[in-house]
């Protein structure tokens, strides 16, 4: 049994993990932790485990073998390296941290204490990735040079449930988040994009605040990688019914994803008309799943510490660029 430490109901995705963690029959949550006491102490209540409020307890307990991270951005790199001092294994909400130079402090710890580490990016084990992947892979779509991304939602617009949207309050305090919609929800399409596309180069970025609520709220960046490849990634807090989107352009060929459509129209299928997939391969587990699998079978993960240092690499780059107004190369 794995027994595992909540550590904050920060992120609007607690919930989601704490729910995988209590379904998973390996899994034991034993402890939770969250700089609001109060917010912890009605988690804790709710799924019957105590409430801890000292987090170095947590780190300092032998009973306690991995830590879920689910706290502000801004505190990812202190609890994470304090979770490795002390052999925790870990699983943590999408950014690692801000620079890449935390990135490194971080990854350096976990390499020296053997620890098994997961980023949550689910989007990588989806179908609708894998297939694109595949795409590639084999060349259907002759020379990739084009991928779109677009992940939004209208998280930030009032309604009248909300006089400020249903995101909680704190995802627009810049200093604990440590950006807005690009540094959140962008995740996903900058992580899809690097993974499909090769080594991140230079970048260039505008984030803009339509609600002016102190970060930004929607965002535009392109990429460009070794590869060749320029990509072009949305996102938004601002966007109702704004659907997933994918694309992929080739020389011979295109691949269209909007939300579960997916459409493919290349020189191998026939140009004549769009075609849907035959068969989608099958979705892997998900981040949490392959993580508690490594922990206790030693099975590798598909995602890994690369996806996480190249998702840190292009938010930094892209805030530098918005910043200065220019295009950023990422140093290697």
């Amino acid at each position: 049994m794995l027994r595992v430490a909540l550590l904050s109901r920060w992120h609007v995705h607690a919930d989601d993990y704490a729910a995988e963690a209590s379904a998973h029959p390996l899994v034991s949550i034993d402890k939770v932790w969250d700089e609001d006491a109060e917010r912890g102490k009605s988690w804790a209540e709710e799924l019957g485990v105590p409430f801890e409020d000292d987090v170095s307890s947590i780190f300092h307990d032998p009973h306690i073998d991995a830590i879920i991270l689910t706290s502000s951005t801004a505190r990812h790199h202190d609890l994470l390296v304090e979770a490795e001092k002390y052999g925790k294994h870990i699983f943590t909400e999408k950014v690692l941290t801000l620079t890449k130079n935390d990135d490194e402090k971080v990854l350096t710890a976990v390499a020296k204490a053997q620890i098994k580490f997961m980023i949550s990016m689910p989007r990588l084990t989806a179908d609708y990735y894998l297939y694109a992947q595949k795409m590639m892979d084999q060349g259907v779509l002759g020379q990739v040079n084009m991928i779109r991304c677009r992940v939004a939602h209208n998280g930030a617009v009032p309604n009248g449930q909300h006089s400020t949207g249903w995101l909680p309050e704190r995802f627009f305090d810049a200093e604990q988040c440590g950006g807005g919609s690009l540094v959140d929800l962008g995740a996903h399409p900058i992580y899809l994009a690097n993974r499909l596309a090769g080594k991140p180069q230079y970048v260039s970025a505008r984030l803009h605040s339509l609600m002016g609520r102190g970060v930004d709220d929607h965002a535009a960046v392109t990429v460009e990688y070794d590869s060749g490849i320029l990509a072009v990634l949305e996102t938004s807090f601002i966007s109702t019914g704004s659907p997933f989107q994918l694309e992929l352009y080739g020389t011979e060929g295109t691949l269209l994803i909007e939300s579960d459509q997916i459409r493919v129209k290349s020189e191998k299928h026939g140009l004549e008309k769009w075609t849907p997939p035959a068969e989608l391969p099958q979705p892997l587990e998900t981040p949490f799943e392959q993580w508690v699998k490594e922990i206790i079978e030693g099975t590798p993960p598909s995602i890994t510490v690369k996806d996480a240092q190249d998702l840190t690499l292009v938010n930094e780059a892209a805030a530098i660029s918005h910043q200065e107004g220019c295009r950023v190369e990422i140093q290697p």
